[in-house]
C-alpha cells in the first residue's frame, strides 16, 4: 500500500482509537530535536509517524545531497512516570547529485533501537524533567546504517512561565559505533489557541574529531483530538558546516 493511502487510513480511523477524556491531554514527543519532558499513563500507546523528513545540504565541491527519511516511534507507558520505547527508520531515500555528473540514488531502512523514559519528581507542576536512555542497533542498510550499537542518554527541561508559554533544555550524548557526540538545545513555546501550539528552537552539536554544527528553526502542532496530532517543522543550518535544511511533517496518534 503506498504511504498516501496508509495515511488516509490513519487519519480516518484514529478519532476511534481513543476516547476524548476530561484533563491535559499526554504529550508526544515529536516534533523538535529534543523530546517531551513527560511519560505516557500506564497503560497507554502512542505511535508517532514522520510523513518523512528531508535532510538537504550542499559541500564545498557542489554536490548536492537530499535524503527523506520516514521514522516510527512507538511508545508504551509501563508504569507511573516510566515508559518504553522501540523506534526505527523503515524507508530511506538518498539522492546524490554530483556537479556535472548524473544524480545517484539510493534507497533502504534505517537502524532500531529501544528506550526507556523515566519522568523524574520536581518541586512544582511548572517544572518538568525527564530522562532517556537509549540503544540503536545496526539493523539498516549499508547506506543508512551506524554499523554498529550506538548508546544515548538524553534529558529534557521544561518550565512554564504561565499558561501559554514555556521553556524547554534538552542534552543528549552518544557513544558507541561512529563517533561520540553530545548535543544540547533551548526552545521557547506558545500555546496559541487550545490545541494549536508553536515553538522556537536552535540545536548545537559537536562531534569528536569533527567540525561543529549548529542549527535554529521552528515547529508548529495542531492537536486535531485528544488521540490525534498534526505538525509541522524546519531546522535551517547557521554555519558551513551544517546541514542547509531539516524539515518534516508528522502525526502522532494515542491509544488509551
Amino acid at each position: 500500500m503506498r504511504l498516501p493511502a496508509t495515511l488516509a487510513l490513519l487519519l480516518i480511523a484514529a478519532p476511534a482509537l481513543a476516547q476524548d477524556e476530561g484533563g491535559e491531554p499526554p504529550a508526544f514527543d515529536r516534533p523538535g530535536l529534543g523530546f517531551a519532558p513527560t511519560t505516557l499513563p500506564r497503560g497507554s500507546v502512542a505511535l508517532e509517524w514522520g510523513l518523512p523528513s528531508l535532510e538537504r545540504d550542499r559541500d564545498d565541491a557542489g554536490s548536492r545531497t537530499e535524503q527523506y527519511s520516514s521514522d516510527l516511534t512507538l511508545r508504551i507507558g509501563l508504569a507511573e512516570q516510566v515508559e518504553l520505547q522501540a523506534f526505527s527508520t523503515p524507508w530511506n531515500q538518498l539522492r546524490v547529485r554530483p556537479r556535472g555528473a548524473p544524480s545517484q540514488r539510493t534507497q533502504g531502512a534505517g537502524d532500531s533501537g529501544l528506550a526507556v523514559k523515566i519522568a523524574l519528581p520536581t518541586a512544582s507542576d511548572r517544572h518538568a524533567l525527564a530522562l532517556l536512555a537509549s540503544s540503536t542497533f545496526a539493523t539498516g542498510s549499508r547506506d543508512f546504517s551506524e554499523g554498529g550499537t550506538q548508546y544515548a542518554l538524553g534529558a529534557s527541561y521544561e518550565y512554564a512561565f504561565d499558561d501559554r508559554w514555556s521553556g524547554a533544555l534538552y542534552a543528549n550524548a552518544t557513544r558507541g559505533a561512529g563517533p561520540d557526540s553530545v548535543t544540547w538545545s533551548p526552545s521557547l513555546s506558545l500555546a496559541m489557541t487550545e490545541r494549536v501550539s508553536g515553538y522556537l528552537e536552535a540545536g548545537f552539536t559537536h562531534t569528536r574529531g569533527e567540525p561543529g554544527t549548529a542549527l535554529a528553526g521552528a515547529g508548529l502542532t495542531w492537536r486535531v483530538s485528544r488521540a490525534l496530532q498534526l505538525d509541522a517543522s524546519f531546522d535551517l543550518g547557521l554555519d558551513h558546516d551544517s546541514p542547509d535544511l531539516q524539515a518534516g511533517l508528522g502525526v502522532s496518534f494515542l491509544f488509551q
